[in-house]
């Protein structure tokens, strides 16, 4: 089930990529941490960036764990975990809210938090990869593809009921493109489609000033509740001060530490929601540059991890995973620039936060994990 000599067989050139993305948020969370204007003589070690440092620790050691652990082990666990996922969803409903939301779970005596939507998307990804393997024979039924969406429409209404948006809609092609590589019938993966493109075709309008939020609210709204459609609005101080610190990072970037808008805590959320903002002031056009072929070499090395795996159950695994780091890439990018309701999805490996590293080092480490074995039968 574990096994050592398999962290030999690993994709090694995966290894700076992570290394890079890694060093690149301590610099981007050590310039927006900062106690004093006066940067110069701050310490790069802030509070928030020795926090982030230990969790990088323990990811990396979640990441080794993984990809020694055989991923083949996960059928037998993945009903089991999809099962304790919907329990702590649901269970945070009876949790105290923190900042107004039911999203965490604080864990008394440790001081900190566990965000149980970051790990979701992770175990629908394995559920659903068992499920549609299991299901292989039936595939096409109108059955199976009713039962893999209650799958995914489960922790789906749970975490848009905390509310979080923007985790739950991240679901959506992650499931979408499993159905799609799973065999589901073409209908529902169809239907799926055309659902997902009338909704970023209507976000579109919105977000390019084609068609006024507010004169379409009275409509809208008969539909949703006011505090949902105003998820919608484009001109939030949030949307114009994450451009406006894109902006003044013009081509080469204000400089580490030199940024005046993120610097300043003007931008909200800078090392959280905000990062890839905050690292676009700083290092501008080009830092972002270096930033997304890093990105793009990793999401590259995912998907050859589903070319090659000898199982089907690898495949759906491996390309789920992928589907959703390329989503939370996408979305976090996507409304920093203005293109995309700000709903604090993180831009993984990057921001600040102990959930997000962990299910991001576990998920790489379950895809290295099926890469080592591609040769096993």
């Amino acid at each position: 089930m574990w096994n050592f000599q398999h962290l030999s067989r690993i994709d090694f050139r995966t290894i700076p990529l992570l290394v890079g993305l890694m060093i690149m948020s301590l610099l981007v969370i050590s310039a927006t941490t900062c106690e004093t204007w006066d940067k110069a003589d701050e310490s790069f070690f802030t509070p928030f960036v020795i926090n982030q440092i230990k969790w990088y620790g323990i990811g990396s050691c979640v990441y080794v764990f993984f990809s020694a652990f055989d991923y083949r082990q996960l059928r037998k666990w993945s009903f089991f975990l999809y099962v304790v996922t919907v329990v702590m969803l649901f269970g945070l409903f009876f949790a105290d809210p923190i900042q107004n939301v039911q999203r965490w779970y604080r864990i008394p005596g440790l001081g900190f938090t566990f965000q149980p939507s970051e790990y979701a998307k992770l175990f629908v990804v394995i559920t659903l990869s068992w499920f549609l393997e299991r299901k292989t024979q039936v595939i096409q039924s109108n059955r199976t593809a009713w039962q893999a969406i209650i799958i995914v429409a489960i922790p789906f209404f749970l975490i848009l009921k905390q509310p979080d948006l923007g985790t739950a809609l991240v679901l959506f092609p992650i499931a979408l493109v499993m159905f799609y590589f799973g065999g589901i019938k073409k209908r529902f993966v169809v239907i799926m489609s055309l659902m997902a493109a009338v909704g970023i075709f209507f976000i579109s309008l919105i977000f390019l000033g084609i068609v006024s939020h507010e004169e379409i609210k009275p409509y809208v709204t008969k539909v949703i509740k006011e505090y949902q459609y105003e998820r919608l609005n484009p001109n939030t101080y949030h949307q114009k001060a994450s451009q406006t610190a894109l902006a003044l990072g013009g081509g080469m970037g204000s400089g580490w530490r030199n940024s005046d808008f993120a610097g300043r805590q003007w931008l909200p959320a800078a090392h959280t929601d905000s990062v890839f903002a905050a690292f676009g002031e700083e290092f501008g056009l080009l830092g972002i540059f270096f930033m997304l072929v890093l990105f793009f070499g990793l999401i590259y090395y995912s998907f050859q991890v589903a070319a090659v795996a000898n199982d089907r159950f690898g495949r759906l695994l491996s390309a789920g995973i992928t589907v959703y780091l390329v989503m939370h890439m996408i979305v976090n990018m996507g409304m920093m620039c203005g293109f995309l309701p700000i709903t604090g999805v993180p831009l993984v490996l990057i921001t600040y936060g102990g959930s997000s590293i962990l299910s991001t080092m576990t998920a790489l480490g379950i895809v290295q994990s099926i890469y080592s074995r591609r040769f096993m039968f």
